[in-house]
């Protein structure tokens, strides 16, 4: 009976600790977003069918990053669903116990502007759950538990989207950014996708950080800029678009005024791509 109980507690104990594991990465990722004004009036404001199609899209993101990285190993694409929805849940519930704690959401705040809320501070918050593991789950308990597996090329392109939509996420509502793209020329403009990749290539190849990429020295030296941080940047550039896109942030903009803008949110995004393939 013993021998039973201490599978039994050791099962539970390991359930408290990936749960405590998931809370905690969701709330280190999104703390900065869930104390932003300009996330707060999104909730109130931004257009319903945009919070859809945020969610439309987030949903499939959480599963295929829990197929690379859940905060709890995975047999199949049915765990990573679930997997998917707790970190969304545990998410949800962080966020909503701050926004209650900070006074954004009151007993007089309508449902609709609190699901709006919720939803958008969700997002980066359901990513650090899911992040929780390579995060924090690196200890001597978790051995077992991490393998040290070599990214397909399709993978480490995936974990840069998802490094760049997390850092841009950070941004993107902010009045700054467009201060930023309104004050910038065009020769400043190009100026900035130079030192993007400049940076980009030098956080995974040139600098050996830990997590970077080796180069090997029959490689010649643009194939890794080819391979990795062009299509990297082309990414952190998409995804830049989306979110300005979803933040309304293009509404009435000139083609020009467009294109400066998804220039200067891919520099925080392209740096969060770079970063993504160090931590993940």
């Amino acid at each position: 009976m013993s021998a039973r109980a201490q599978p039994s507690r050791s099962g539970t104990a390991r359930a408290v600790r990936d749960f405590g594991r998931a809370a905690g990465g969701a709330l280190v990722f999104s703390l900065p977003m869930l104390m932003t004004m300009e996330l707060w009036w999104l909730g109130f404001y931004l257009d319903r069918a945009r919070l859809l199609v945020l969610f439309l899209t987030a949903l499939p993101l959480l599963v295929v990053l829990s197929h690379h990285v859940g905060f709890e190993r995975t047999r199949g694409w049915r765990d990573d669903i679930l997997d998917a929805l707790i970190a969304a849940g545990i998410a949800a519930v962080v966020c909503t116990t701050l926004l209650i704690l900070f006074g954004t959401i009151t007993f007089d705040t309508p449902p609709d502007e609190i699901v709006g809320k919720v939803a958008i501070q969700s997002v980066p918050a359901s990513i650090g759950a899911l992040l929780a593991r390579s995060q924090f789950g690196h200890g001597a308990a978790d051995d077992e538990d991490v393998a040290d597996e070599e990214e397909p090329y399709g993978g480490e392109l995936f974990l840069m989207g998802v490094g760049a939509l997390f850092l841009g996420f950070n941004v993107a509502p902010t009045e700054e950014m467009m201060l930023i793209s309104y004050q910038m020329s065009q020769w400043h403009a190009l100026a900035l996708v130079v030192l993007s990749l400049v940076l980009m290539h030098g956080f995974v190849f040139a600098l050996g950080f830990a997590g970077g990429s080796e180069v090997s020295p029959d490689e010649p030296w643009w194939s890794p800029f080819v391979r990795l941080t062009l299509p990297g940047y082309v990414i952190a550039l998409a995804i830049s678009f989306y979110l300005l896109w979803l933040f309304a942030r293009t509404d009435g903009l000139p083609v020009e005024g467009v294109v400066m803008a998804v220039v200067v949110l891919a520099f925080p995004s392209a740096i969060g791509a770079a970063a993504a393939r160090l931590i993940m």
